[in-house]
C-alpha cells in the first residue's frame, strides 16, 4: 500500500524512479491504485523502471541501487502470527540490514526507512508516546514489533557509519491496497459483517500522509531524525463504525469482553489443524483492549504539515473497495 502510493507521488513530481519488486509481485495492484487517483494512470505507470530483486538478495540490491541518489525502504512483512516469527526477522531485520549496507557501499545520498509504532515498544496504558520513547523488552511485545525494532536499529547503525537517513514511524495506515493483508483486512471484515467492538484505542494515518511526509523529508535538509506519523487516536469502535457507515453496513452492536477475545483466538487456532491461516491471533485479541496514544507534533512542527482527517481516509478507502472489489 505504501509503496504504490509512494510511486505515484514520485512520478507525479517528475522523479526518475526505479522500483524493486520480487518475481511474484502483483504490479497490477499498483496500476489499480494509480487509476484510482489519476486519469493519466497508464502514462504515469509507464515511467517506472521496474527491477526484479529481493531485499534478502544483496546482489539484486546492488544492481537496483546503481546510479540511484535516494532510497525509500518500504518493503516489510506485517504479521501477528507466531509461525511467521523467523520470516519476520529475515525480512524486517536482516532485509533492512542489507538495504543499509548496500546504501553505504553504493554511496546513496539519503535513505528513508518506514518503521512502525510497534517498534516503539509498549508504554503504560493511557500515556502519550513520542519519538523520545525508548524500547522496553517485554514478553508482551509481538514478534512483528521485535522485528521492526531490530530493523530500525540497523538504520541507526547506518547513520553512525555515515549514512544520511530519516525514519518515519506510522501508526495504523489506512488507504487503498490489498484487502486480504495488513491493516486493510478490517475493511473486508466489516463488509462481511462485524458485530463486535471494543474500546481499545490506537492511532491511524492516511497512506497519502505517510508518503507525502516521506517525500518532503527526503527533499529537506532534515537527516538522522525519526518521526511519528499519526493523525488521530480513536477507539476501535469508532473506526469500525466509520467503515460500516462508508460501506452501508450495519455498525457493531456487541461489546467485546476480554474473555471473549481470549476464547476467540484460541478457537481460531483450530484452523491450523486444517492448514488454514487464522484470521484472529492472540496479539490481535490483546490489542483490541489496549489504549495507546501517539504524538505527531514533531513532524507537524518541522514540516508545517496538516494530516487528512481519519473520516476522510476511511471514506476514500471504502470507496476504492466498493469500486475495485465489488465493481460498483
Amino acid at each position: 500500500m505504501v509503496g504504490s502510493h509512494l510511486l505515484l507521488e514520485l512520478v507525479r513530481s517528475g522523479e526518475s524512479v526505479k522500483a524493486l519488486k520480487r518475481g511474484s509481485s502483483d504490479i497490477e495492484q499498483v496500476k489499480r491504485v494509480f487509476a484510482w487517483y489519476d486519469k493519466d494512470a497508464e502514462e504515469l505507470f509507464a515511467k517506472i523502471h521496474w527491477v526484479d530483486g529481493d531485499i534478502l538478495d544483496i546482489f539484486s540490491l546492488e544492481e537496483a541501487m546503481e546510479g540511484v541518489n535516494e532510497v525509500y525502504h518500504c518493503a516489510g512483512l506485517v504479521s501477528y502470527y507466531r509461525k511467521d516469527r523467523f520470516k519476520l526477522q529475515r525480512i524486517n531485520h536482516f532485509g533492512t540490514a542489507n538495504v543499509v549496507n548496500t546504501a553505504l557501499r553504493t554511496g546513496i545520498n539519503k535513505l528513508c526507512h518506514v518503521s512502525s509504532v510497534s517498534a516503539l515498544g509498549k508504554e503504560k496504558q493511557g500515556e502519550t508516546i513520542s519519538e523520545d520513547h525508548l524500547w522496553k523488552t517485554s514478553k508482551h511485545n509481538p514478534y512483528f514489533a521485535i522485528s521492526k525494532y531490530a530493523g530500525e536499529r540497523e538504520v541507526w547503525r547506518g547513520m553512525e557509519e555515515g549514512l544520511d537517513a530519516v525514519v518515519v514511524i506510522p501508526s495504523i495506515i489506512i488507504g487503498p491496497g490489498k484487502w486480504d493483508w495488513g491493516s486493510n483486512r478490517i475493511f473486508s471484515t466489516v463488509w462481511n459483517g462485524m458485530p463486535f467492538y471494543s474500546n481499545g484505542v490506537n492511532g491511524y494515518i492516511d497512506v497519502r500522509d505517510v508518503t507525502g511526509t516521506m517525500v518532503r523529508l527526503m527533499k529537506s535538509d532534515i537527516k538522522n531524525e525519526r518521526f511519528i506519523l499519526s493523525a488521530e487516536d480513536v477507539t476501535f469502535r469508532v473506526i469500525i463504525e466509520l467503515i460500516a457507515e462508508a460501506m452501508g453496513k450495519k455498525p457493531p452492536f456487541i461489546k467485546l469482553a476480554p474473555w471473549m477475545g481470549e476464547a476467540g483466538w484460541r478457537l481460531e487456532q483450530v484452523k491450523l489443524l486444517a492448514g488454514i491461516r487464522p484470521t484472529f491471533s492472540r496479539e490481535i485479541a490483546h490489542a483490541a483492549f489496549n489504549k495507546f496514544y501517539f504524538s505527531s507534533e514533531k513532524i507537524k512542527t518541522m514540516l508545517e504539515y496538516d494530516f487528512i482527517p481519519i473520516e476522510k481516509a476511511v471514506e476514500n478507502t471504502a470507496a476504492y473497495f466498493l469500486k475495485t472489489v465489488l465493481k460498483t
